[in-house]
């Protein structure tokens, strides 16, 4: 298989996506997701989760300009939609669904834009200003639910998954040529929709009060 490395670690993206995404469906009870906007966001996340795995491993079988959409844009979608579903914690429903919807335009528009005129800079600055906002907006907004702190581990570990991007062929020559520095991104970049999914399963609302009123208001 051509970059063997380079396909196969996209396979946890696979597995987190679609179990993720399963555990949504059914209103999002297992995860005790109050909003529909919310159970939305979520659902586009580990749905972007699922196809980078098949959009990464199909790119990296025969990298060319042809296929790097289908590397691309899956990522961009899952970003966008994670940042949008912070965004809904913190600031509410209305305000997440806006910047939900106009955030998957934009990740569309700039994977567009990155294939028609070979310039990633726009998808790179997409994926910068969530790393740059989710720690300003934690500190800043009280969270809706309990284990917050996921957020910022997510966003480090981001981080270290585009460091070992940037440092791809010095990680490979350092490891005698076993792993490169972008197959580890791949297994880094994994590790954030895990720790999204264990913040889920362990979460709890900090205000029940308040967000069952807004829940039956919603369904009145």
């Amino acid at each position: 298989v051509p970059n063997t490395l380079n396909v196969i670690t996209n396979f946890p993206f696979l597995i987190v996506g679609v179990l993720g995404f399963v555990l949504c469906l059914g209103g999002g009870s297992f995860f005790n997701i109050r909003l529909p906007g919310e159970l939305w966001g979520w659902l586009l996340f580990y749905g972007g989760t699922a196809s980078v795995a098949f959009g990464s491993a199909y790119y990296h079988l025969r990298p060319d300009d042809n296929r790097v959409l289908l590397d691309t844009l899956p990522m961009m979608i899952a970003y966008s939609s994670l940042f949008s579903t912070f965004i809904l914690e913190r600031l509410g429903e209305r305000i997440g669904l806006s910047c939900l919807f106009s955030l998957v335009v934009l990740a569309v528009l700039s994977t567009s834009y990155a294939r028609t005129f070979n310039d990633l800079r726009l998808c790179m600055i997409f994926q910068l200003i969530p790393c740059i906002a989710i720690p300003i907006m934690t500190f800043l907004f009280p969270p809706k639910y309990t284990h917050s702190r996921y957020w910022l581990w997510t966003v480090g570990v981001f981080i270290l998954a585009k460091m070992e991007a940037l440092a791809d062929m010095k990680i490979y020559r350092a490891n005698n040529y076993i792993i490169s520095g972008h197959s580890l991104e791949h297994l880094c970049s994994a590790i954030a929709p895990v720790l999204v999914t264990v913040m889920l399963m362990h979460r709890s609302c900090r205000f029940p009060r308040y967000s069952n009123f807004k829940v039956q208001n919603g369904n009145s």
